[in-house]
């Protein structure tokens, strides 16, 4: 997966989306469709009052859970803006939110505000993006904060449809600031919350992939009617997910709802089971070394340049060398000039 691949599935560890963030406006009505659907109870399975009924009384345990155990990351409960969350969400996406907390915290004391990450330059912007990997994310950040504020007089969009319509921003993000910034009722398809459901309601294991439309119904289903219990809900089951309900070594002696757990009652059949491609190696790969060239440059200082002799010195492979500098020009993350030297962009 390269830089330029927006919006992927975020790993046990973190929050949120993932395949589902890859959404364009033609997911965005499949959602809304599945939304409508489960509000009129069209094509009922048999089984869909089990599942409610499951859902519902594993509510007030999960809530409990949550005010007991949720990680005080400075996006929640209340203490940040939405653009404050829109940002945490992005910086999330394959990025463990541990990890994201010391950028998240300079980056929102630098941009508070859409207005203000609007006017940073673009090497500001790279270079306070440091490590979280996927740095074409930062870019498409700025371009987000710039279209905010043109748009929407520097206040972030509070409706599905005005928020997919943000560069960068995709099906998952979108409800994540629905429900997480606005309390909004709103399903969070993310590939935490996929699992938790699909094993403590559906009893199997979930495979990975992209999110199936039987799978986006009973995600839709399970919600809450009450707005409020729905932004616990979200919130709730996506944490059980990432710390909890793991996807190769689930905790099920401490999970709150392991009573009306379905897959634990079934005997966990087919656990760690995927039907995802296998984990993709990092080590040699163009991601590697597109990194390293972004992290030579941020340490170089503000406005400096890197001569070919001293960016060769970097990587071995001359010739994958100069394709991701021919890819990292392409992408915006630098500048190509005289003789093969490098800078990131002013």
């Amino acid at each position: 997966m390269n830089d330029t691949q927006e919006g992927k599935k975020r790993g046990d560890s973190t929050h949120g989306a993932g395949a589902a963030d890859a959404g364009t406006a033609s997911l965005g009505a499949a959602s809304r469709g599945t939304r409508r659907a489960a509000v009129q109870g069209a094509g009922a399975h048999p089984d869909d009052a089990e599942r409610m009924a499951r859902a519902q009384r594993c509510l007030a345990p999960l809530a409990r859970w949550w005010d007991a155990n949720a990680r005080d990351f400075p996006w929640r409960f209340g203490r940040t803006s939405p653009w404050g969350v829109l940002v945490s969400e992005v910086m999330s996406q394959q990025t463990p939110m541990q990890r994201v907390l010391p950028y998240w915290t300079a980056w929102m004391a630098a941009w508070p505000t859409p207005a203000a990450l609007a006017a940073a330059s673009t090497a500001e912007v790279i270079t306070a993006w440091g490590h979280l990997g996927y740095p074409r994310r930062a870019l498409r950040l700025r371009e987000c904060a710039q279209a905010i504020c043109d748009d929407w007089d520097g206040e972030v969009p509070r409706d599905y449809d005005d928020l997919v319509a943000l560069p960068g921003v995709g099906d998952y993000t979108a409800s994540a600031v629905m429900s997480f910034a606005y309390g909004r009722r709103v399903p969070v398809i993310d590939t935490n919350i996929r699992r938790v459901l699909s094993r403590a309601i559906e009893g199997r294991e979930s495979l990975g992939g992209s999110a199936s439309a039987p799978e986006k119904r009973v995600i839709a289903d399970c919600l809450p009617a009450d707005d409020g219990q729905s932004v616990v809900w979200n919130q709730s089951v996506m944490e059980l997910g990432a710390v909890v309900c793991t996807a190769a070594q689930p905790a099920c002696e401490s999970c709150p709802i392991a009573g009306e757990c379905a897959f634990l009652a079934a005997g966990r059949p087919g656990l760690g089971q995927r039907r995802t491609r296998p984990r993709q190696r990092f080590q040699g790969t163009d991601r590697q070394v597109r990194g390293i060239v972004l992290h030579a440059l941020r340490e170089a200082g503000p406005g400096a340049t890197l001569d070919y002799v001293a960016v060769r010195a970097l990587w071995q492979d001359a010739v994958q060398l100069d394709a991701c500098l021919a890819s990292l020009d392409d992408d915006g993350l630098i500048v190509l000039g005289p003789n093969k030297s490098v800078s990131l962009p002013q």
